[in-house]
């Protein structure tokens, strides 16, 4: 099974695509949408769309994995990053993929064993498991860990954890993608 893991942000949001290989999880390639704070939200929201929809389009994953959204202190910031995470979503339904999310403490957990560990602890939990000494940028890491989750989750056949979020749609993938007004 091939996932698409994918970590929101408003200035960078990371991907990651791993392929579950029996009881081994390998790295397919991972990397960063640098969005730029200076520009628009709605052309940030469209990188965002453009991007994913090229990792979709190019390394044709099975199932798409969204870091769910946290409680953040200030109300703005949690609502723009509910826009990319909004965006992620919509790339996966035109490709007619499931989506599952998964909140930001269970992936620290399920990848690192604990769930208040750093970033920079995950990041190098991540390059062990997938067996990288050149590690890619900490967005792109993050993303990485929610795509080991999610195939963790499916090969124990977790329900309640697969069940996160809404499962997703299943069926026939579309070839193209709608256009977006410029």
């Amino acid at each position: 099974m091939r996932i698409l893991g994918v970590d929101p942000g408003t200035r960078c949001t990371g991907w990651g695509v791993v392929e579950r290989r029996g009881s081994r999880i390998a790295g397919i390639e991972a990397g960063v949408l640098r969005l730029g704070a200076d520009r628009p939200l709605e052309e940030r929201l469209g990188l965002v769309y453009d991007g994913l929809c090229e990792v979709i389009e190019r390394l044709a994953p099975e199932a798409v994995a969204v870091e769910s959204i946290f409680h953040a202190k200030f109300a703005n910031a949690a609502i723009k990053l509910g826009h990319v995470r909004g965006v992620a979503l919509l790339a996966a339904a035109h490709a007619a993929l499931p989506v599952h999310d998964y909140p930001p403490a269970l992936v620290k957990r399920t990848v690192a064993g604990r769930g208040v560990s750093d970033k920079q602890q995950v990041a190098s939990i991540v390059g062990a498991i997938l067996g990288w000494t050149e590690l890619p940028a900490v967005d792109a890491t993050d993303a990485l860990a929610v795509a080991i989750t999610h195939a963790q989750a499916a090969r124990a056949g977790d329900a309640a954890l697969l069940g996160r979020g809404g499962g997703g749609r299943r069926g026939a993938r579309r070839t193209g993608r709608p256009s977006r007004r410029r």
